[in-house]
């Protein structure tokens, strides 16, 4: 099993609504990425905006292209780009940039 992190910045002002989007993510966007291989996915959201993403999957580029491939994935990172610092154009989904893992304890 693969761990994937990550890290986004949401925008100060936005804070509570994206935390709001988050208590009440479409079921179907929750559907698709269980379909689609992310498992124990986590979102944790720092006071200052940081967002820390962590999943685990067999192979994080199939499960990003199978979440590309759906119509809910597309309608909702069209509703999240705005929450975002420093996407240069890109969607959420696509600056998601993995960091590179230096230790783990089982």
């Amino acid at each position: 099993m693969q761990r994937v992190c990550f890290l986004l910045k949401v925008r100060a002002e936005r804070l509570d609504e994206y935390r709001e989007r988050h208590a009440a993510v479409w079921p179907e966007m929750l559907d698709a990425l269980s379909a689609t291989g992310w498992h124990n996915y986590s979102l944790f959201l720092r006071e200052d905006g940081l967002l820390v993403g962590y999943l685990e999957t067999e192979d994080f580029a199939a499960a990003q292209a199978g979440m590309e491939a759906t119509d809910v994935n597309a309608r909702w990172q069209a509703e999240m780009a705005p929450f975002f610092e420093s996407l240069d154009g890109a969607r959420p989904d696509e600056a998601m940039k993995p960091l590179t893992e230096v230790f783990h304890l089982s």
